[in-house]
């Protein structure tokens, strides 16, 4: 393993930040898949119809999975009952709380932003916040020193992956602490770096709401001695997160860092229709870095009009899983170590430029 490999400073706010604008990577052109302009306009249009449907169905899921809890609740079956309702609750909510923070489902503009905050809520993570990290990260997606959302730096810390699965330095205090300094006015120099100040007001109220809320809950948790409130909403953001993190694993882990080409750092992969809908379409992963302006379900079509000049997707959610967590395992030991796919279709992708 090489010292700089081991040493990388993954913060946003370190010298691989300024290395990494010296090499031209940061805010820089990408490389975008052909497609007709035309066609570009027609999967980028917003419809309202096809936003509406998968919100009711969204929340209709969520309610039918919830009433079974209810109904376990006291009994054995609760422990299935609330992992099944956790699960749709989180992995539901933590994608269409990303979707919309993009803005494109609805071709009207309030109910973006409604859901955007509602979704936020669910799983305890500030709207504001996550907007302009999330800006970043497709600014600058997988630049180290740049991308704030880099899961695990390579080598990676399998301790830390574990703790991220069931949000455990959450739980130990960390969302708290930083919603109470939030709603004080008070950010860490990575938010000061990522956020503009004309937003901090914005960020203090959140908070604020954040807690008077939770307050409320717990009220009614001692009122009712039940931690039965608590267990739908708040709880699952915990409890239902493991899911959603392994679909995390998938969107990047095993792939090239500092690379201008989306082809190379994020990976598609093909599943069933139910966790499609429950995860919004981002198994279509690459194709929303590369045009993140095309409605989620406009996604399946911009694959099939770029695919032929992209990286073969996984044929399943499994495949995806096994060829991201076996990456990360070689990389313990060989921390420049990429997918072999994805090695040699930038190998091509080079013999290409050389020879035009």
């Amino acid at each position: 393993m090489s010292d700089a490999a081991a040493k990388r400073d993954y913060s946003i706010t370190g010298p691989e930040r300024f290395h990494a604008m010296e090499k031209g990577l940061v805010s820089a052109d990408w490389y975008k898949c052909p497609i007709p302009r035309k066609r570009l306009k027609e999967l980028m249009v917003r419809r309202n119809g096809p936003a509406l449907r998968d919100i009711l169905l969204y929340l209709a899921a969520i309610v039918a999975t919830g009433y079974l809890a209810y109904l376990s609740w006291g009994t054995w079956w609760a422990i299935p009952a609330f992992a099944l309702y956790g699960t749709v609750y989180f992995v539901g909510s933590v994608s269409k709380w990303h979707e919309y923070s993009h803005g494109t489902p609805f071709k009207t503009g309030w109910p973006n932003e409604v859901i955007y905050q509602f979704t936020s809520f669910l799983i305890l993570v500030q709207a504001t916040n996550f907007r302009w990290s999330h800006v970043r990260h497709h600014t600058d997606t997988y630049i180290v020193g740049s991308d704030p959302e880099i899961m695990a730096p390579r080598p990676p810390k399998f301790s830390q992956l574990i703790r991220g699965a069931f949000r455990i330095e959450d739980v130990k205090g960390n969302t708290p602490k930083t919603l109470f300094l939030h709603a004080i006015g008070h950010l860490n120099k990575d938010e000061k770096e990522l956020i503009p100040e004309s937003q901090y007001g914005k960020l203090r109220w959140e908070a604020r709401i954040f807690i008077g809320v939770f307050v409320v809950l717990i009220g009614l948790c001692f009122y009712l001695h039940s931690i039965l409130p608590l267990m739908f909403i708040g709880l699952p953001a915990y409890y239902g997160s493991f899911l959603m993190t392994v679909l995390n694993i998938t969107q990047h882990m095993g792939l090239y860092e500092d690379k201008l080409d989306h082809r190379l750092c994020c990976r598609t992969f093909y599943t069933n229709p139910i966790l499609r809908f429950l995860y919004t379409n981002m198994n279509y992963h690459m194709e929303h870095h590369m045009f993140p302006m095309v409605p989620y379900y406009n996604l399946p079509k911009l694959h099939e009009e770029i695919k032929q000049d992209c990286p073969a997707a996984a044929p399943s959610f499994t495949a995806a899983v096994r060829e991201a967590v076996s990456a990360l395992w070689r990389i313990r030991k060989e921390p420049t170590h990429v997918v072999t796919k994805y090695r040699e279709f930038a190998e091509r992708i080079e013999r290409d430029a050389k020879g035009a």
